[in-house]
């Protein structure tokens, strides 16, 4: 899995080295910008930066115009760094969507703890919408489009695409589908699963082929390329 790649942007050089080894130490990969206008550039150059750790003072475009600008096009995590303490700082940050406000002087460790809890929660959020192979699963708001149609789902068809989608190339047999979408406490006949999968291949259209059969065991959920 490839290092999830990470911003840091401040005119002092010694504090981008100091942020950077202890991200570098977790595993991450580190991109410096000295100032705001430069950090604009790299961000929407790289098109991979999982989130931004940006100072507010700075010269040519300080970090409150950086974060304006991104927002207009991103929703990418930052986390804003500033020597001052003001109140209304922070509230000037949370209006323009800085996820986390830290006040110089702080600890490194701290800071790297701050970048890992957001990024667990980012991508919690992002987990709740998955698109495989033109289907769209959004858990939040219980919708399923395809090609950009919505396709109308009972409970238990959404709960079964869902699954799918989560376990895509892996074999899966009848009584651990029951387990995972029925509950384990359904004591039902396991067949049960054959006639929802029928409905929802039918209602996929072409896509319902991304359901393989497994014959004498189950299903498989299979993107063609």
């Amino acid at each position: 899995m490839d290092a999830l790649k990470i911003m840091v942007v401040d005119d002092e050089a010694r504090m981008r080295k100091l942020v950077k080894d202890f991200l570098t130490v977790k595993g991450f990969q580190v991109v410096e910008a000295e100032n705001g206008e430069q950090a604009v550039d790299l961000f929407f150059q790289q098109k991979d930066i999982a989130l931004m750790i940006l100072d507010v003072m700075m010269p040519k475009m300080d970090g409150w115009e950086v974060c304006r600008t991104i927002r207009q096009y991103s929703q990418v995590p930052i986390i804003m760094l500033t020597a001052r303490g003001e109140e209304r700082d922070e509230l000037q940050g949370f209006k323009l969507g800085v996820d986390e406000y830290i006040s110089k002087p702080f600890s490194p460790k701290i800071l790297v703890a701050r970048v890992e809890a957001i990024l667990r929660r980012s991508k919690a959020v992002q987990s709740d919408a998955e698109e495989v192979g033109g289907i769209r699963i959004d858990k939040a708001a219980h919708q399923v489009t395809i090609d950009g149609k919505a396709i109308d789902l009972s409970y238990k068809e959404f709960e079964l695409l869902a699954y799918f989608m989560e376990n895509q190339g892996i074999a899966l047999s009848r009584e651990k589908i029951l387990n995972n979408v029925w509950n384990y406490d359904y004591f039902g006949d396991a067949r049960t699963i054959d006639t929802h999968v029928k409905k929802l291949r039918s209602k996929m259209g072409e896509k319902g082929e991304y359901i393989k059969t497994i014959w004498g065991m189950g299903y498989k959920f299979e993107v063609d390329a």
